[in-house]
């Protein structure tokens, strides 16, 4: 591009007279405050009114249209120290107090915007104000009192809808959007809106389908851009997501700060956690799946104290707080053995999954199979599992549950075909995995199974606890061999205790096996050594006796 350039950047111009220039600068068109407005150019706007007022050319209501202009921004501080110097004049307009208070409302001030907003005269656009403010301070009295006063006007019941969507009453929010659109096909923002509430009612690709005929027509809403890369992440994965935020980071205006606090909160999400100590402690009363990430990202690095601490405050409002807050308790419980955990947790979920909106939701039914899981009612538990299975073939901790439900009610293979399934490693690590997969592969007649998983756990405290669990398993099954071979590893491990009993039984048992023809003579060779290794008095009848009866059938013990 520099090489072909044939004006010249400086200089080199032909003489032009004065006049000549007097009249070139005339035809130049001037920028005007509605062009910027309507094409939402807000920063191009503010920068026009603030040139104009520091050469002393005001428009009409310029301060006023500064503080619309900051407010559409997101700059709500910015706007709000405008506003306030404008109540100092005494020419000042009576609704100003108003606007002063949506300002305060946006920054979290509610208490000083519910002031500013009693200061201004009544007015729909007050009424409104005081409706969102009532359902900040869970008011329900005032809330019903300002939910009369709203009229079948556009702007009350896009309030209204916006109180559904707070609330969780997403499919009463999109009835209102969509008889609203009816009636103004133009509005296509409520398309976000729409879209917004299929999300959060986890109708992905419906949202995707809504939210495509708004980007048609604007396809720099950073909004709009978030959702559809929250939508793909649902759909698809991380990766997927952030190559849709992509677009958002490419044009996000350095003036947007919201939308970067955005782009560096789910950037967090969708690469699974990475940089989450950096980036969401910060946006915590900022943005507010930001507290709920944090958590998540403690609960996956196994820092339940801290995930706790950090939710221990939180009044749940929405399912999803509700069942966070249920998740901490039920992990913190086990961690601790804290039974008033354990309680609070099934309480949480119980909850969720009887409530009227979330009972037959994928997220309500896994709340309801929590619950009867930690009521170890597991019947109950498969009644719900077995309801949603389909959705969470591959998933390794809807697995890791459903097959301790199934092993609980006796099914063992199908319980055994289920945890052979999961694929993590940190699961497969757990005790409570190998445990199971243990006594599945006992009660399916896989004793060596079992064995060879005893010997791969090393040695550890959770490998004694298994290798008691198999050995009343093995001798429980009739599975004597193996049921000696544990119990003679315990003696060594416990001298003290009364294993021996159960080696005893074991052997005599074996012996049994061999009389009824369902075990091989040989095994009666590994036995001896097996008893020697013992210093009770018994050991010597007992061998006495074998010895004999392998030498009357002729069986070869050395």
């Amino acid at each position: 591009m520099i090489l072909s350039r044939v004006k010249p950047a400086v200089g080199g111009e032909a003489p032009v007279s004065f006049n000549e220039k007097k009249k070139k600068n005339k035809t130049k068109k001037t920028p005007h405050l509605e062009e910027y407005l309507q094409q939402r150019d807000y920063l191009g706007a503010l920068t026009l009114l603030e040139f104009q007022r520091d050469v002393g050319e005001r428009e009409e209501h310029a301060d006023l249209w500064i503080c619309y202009c900051a407010f559409h921004l997101g700059d709500y501080k910015r706007a709000m120290e405008e506003y306030k110097s404008l109540t100092m004049k005494p020419e000042c307009p009576a609704e100003v107090w108003v606007y002063l208070a949506c300002t305060l409302f946006f920054l979290g001030l509610y208490r000083d915007a519910e002031q500013a907003a009693s200061k201004a005269p009544t007015s729909p656009l007050q009424n409104r104000l005081l409706f969102h403010l009532a359902h900040k301070f869970n008011d329900e009295k005032k809330l019903m009192g300002f939910h009369q006063n709203l009229e079948d006007v556009t702007e009350d019941q896009l309030s209204l809808a916006s109180i559904h969507y707070m609330r969780s009453h997403y499919q009463e929010a999109i009835d209102i959007y969509k008889r609203i659109l009816l009636q103004n096909r133009e509005f296509l923002a409520l398309k976000v809106y729409v879209a917004l509430c299929y999300y959060k009612l986890d109708y992905y690709d419906v949202s995707q389908e809504v939210l495509a005929v708004y980007l048609q027509s604007i396809p720099d809403s950073t909004i709009a851009l978030n959702l559809k890369a929250c939508n793909h992440f649902r759909l698809y994965n991380g990766q997927a997501a952030e190559a849709e935020l992509k677009n958002l980071i490419d044009i996000s205006s350095c003036s947007f700060e919201f939308a970067k606090e955005l782009i560096r909160h789910n950037l967090v999400v969708f690469r699974g956690g990475e940089g989450a100590l950096q980036v969401l402690p910060p946006l915590i009363d900022v943005i507010p799946e930001a507290r709920l990430n944090l958590v998540i990202y403690y609960l996956r690095q196994d820092d339940v104290q801290e995930a706790y601490n950090l939710i221990k405050d939180l009044v749940p409002t929405t399912p999803q707080e509700y069942i966070l807050k249920g998740v901490v308790n039920a992990a913190l419980g086990q961690e601790i053995g804290s039974r008033d955990h354990m309680k609070i947790a099934q309480q949480f979920f119980q909850l969720v999954g009887g409530s009227a909106s979330e009972c037959d939701t994928i997220p309500g039914r896994q709340c309801m199979a929590s619950c009867f899981f930690l009521l170890r009612q597991f019947e109950d538990v498969l009644i719900y599992l077995n309801s949603v299975k389909s959705y969470f073939y591959n998933d390794d901790t809807f697995n890791f549950n459903y097959a301790q439900a199934k092993a609980a009610l006796g099914n063992y293979k199908e319980a055994e075909e289920i945890f052979l399934l999961i694929q993590s490693e940190k699961i497969k690590s757990d005790y409570v995995y190998l445990s199971w997969l243990a006594r599945c592969y006992i009660m399916n007649q896989k004793g060596r199974l079992a064995w060879e998983l005893y010997l791969s756990m090393g040695t550890s405290s959770d490998s004694f606890s298994l290798l008691q669990l198999v050995a009343n398993d093995y001798y429980k099954m009739g599975q004597f061999y193996y049921a000696a071979k544990a119990f003679d590893a315990l003696e060594k491990l416990d001298p003290g205790s009364n294993y021996w009993e159960g080696k005893r039984g074991a052997c005599v048992g074996i012996f049994q096996l061999i009389l009824a023809g369902r075990e091989s003579r040989d095994t009666l060779k590994e036995v001896l050594p097996l008893l020697r290794s013992s210093g009770n008095p018994q050991v010597e009848y007992i061998i006495r006796t074998l010895r004999k009866w392998a030498k009357d059938n002729r069986v070869l013990l050395s």
